[in-house]
């Protein structure tokens, strides 16, 4: 299938993120902060990424908007995750992602998000689709 980075702080949710997408069939590369997942995204160029919104070192706005100024990865989709956004929030437009899905979310919601997310692409006159 896939090849994801899934830039995820919290031990315990990066790992039941990528046991579900194992287990959607994906294969993944993990990251604990957006600088080690930018260094990813350039190295082994992905097909999605997955990231938490608020991450150390680099938040997950920081990583997508890098992702967006280099243009071997502007195209590239993705996915922002947080239990912090709020109706109104801008961040996810302002980092120009892809998707937003927020916590908690079941692992079905997760690999439906994905997919829609991989199957549309990225188009930054799009605002970033919810998912579920």
């Amino acid at each position: 299938m896939a090849l994801v980075v899934v830039a995820e702080d919290e031990d315990d949710i990066r790992s039941l993120v990528v046991r579900m997408l194992h287990r959607a069939g994906h294969e993944v590369i993990e990251a604990p902060d957006g600088a080690v997942a930018l260094q990813a995204v350039r190295e082994r160029h992905p097909d999605a990424v997955i990231s938490d919104l608020d991450l150390p070192r680099m938040s997950g706005v920081e990583l997508s908007q890098a992702i967006r100024t280099d243009a071997n990865t502007a195209a590239l989709p993705v996915i922002l995750v947080s239990g912090s956004l709020l109706p109104g929030d801008r961040r996810a437009v302002d980092a120009r992602a892809t998707a937003i899905l927020t916590k908690p979310f079941l692992p079905r919601e997760l690999v439906a998000c994905l997919d829609k997310a991989l199957t549309a692409g990225h188009d930054d006159g799009v605002p970033p689709m919810r998912c579920p």
